[in-house]
């Protein structure tokens, strides 16, 4: 069997830093891309074209890639430092993050895509969205979800009292 190719998505959260040291424990010595899917401030401000403040959201915007670049290349070396042979990734789209997953993983032809899981229940999954709930529907490759321990616990306290609010 050939060295899976794992496409993590990685913001920097607790939770996805948790997902990547369980994918390194599960798939040791894995090839793996970090993607960090930013949103450019352009894809919103395009109606500001024009505007006196236009220029001092041009240089926000480079600061946001930069930091972007930054949040990707923390989550290859805490990759790395895990023994996953690793590079970073950053996805600037106008598309949503699930989308951007989705279409790297493609673009990339990756064999297993890795998520952590934020826990949302109810209202705020509804109102906020799941990234990797829409992943899962969506992505034409396998998906694995990783709830942190922290998420785990909380989920498992509340099938325990009974609490699924």
């Amino acid at each position: 069997m050939s060295t899976p190719r794992l496409l993590i998505a990685y913001d920097g959260s607790t939770n996805a830093k948790s997902a990547v040291e369980t994918a390194a424990s599960l798939f040791p010595g894995a090839e793996a891309v970090l993607l960090y899917a930013r949103q450019p401030m352009e894809s919103f401000a395009a109606h500001l074209q024009g505007h006196p403040d236009f220029e001092n959201l041009q240089g926000l915007a480079a600061a946001d890639l930069d930091a972007s670049e930054l949040v990707a290349s923390e989550g290859a070396e805490l990759a790395r430092a895990h023994g996953l042979k690793a590079d970073p990734l950053v996805s600037s789209t106008v598309s949503t993050a699930s989308e951007a997953i989705i279409e790297a993983a493609e673009e990339l032809d990756i064999t297993l895509i890795v998520l952590g899981s934020r826990g949302l229940r109810g209202l705020k999954a509804t109102l906020l969205g799941s990234t990797s709930a829409n992943v899962l529907h969506q992505a034409t490759r396998p998906t694995l979800v990783i709830p942190s321990d922290a998420v785990a616990r909380a989920r498992y306290e509340s099938r325990a009292t009974g609490d699924h609010a």
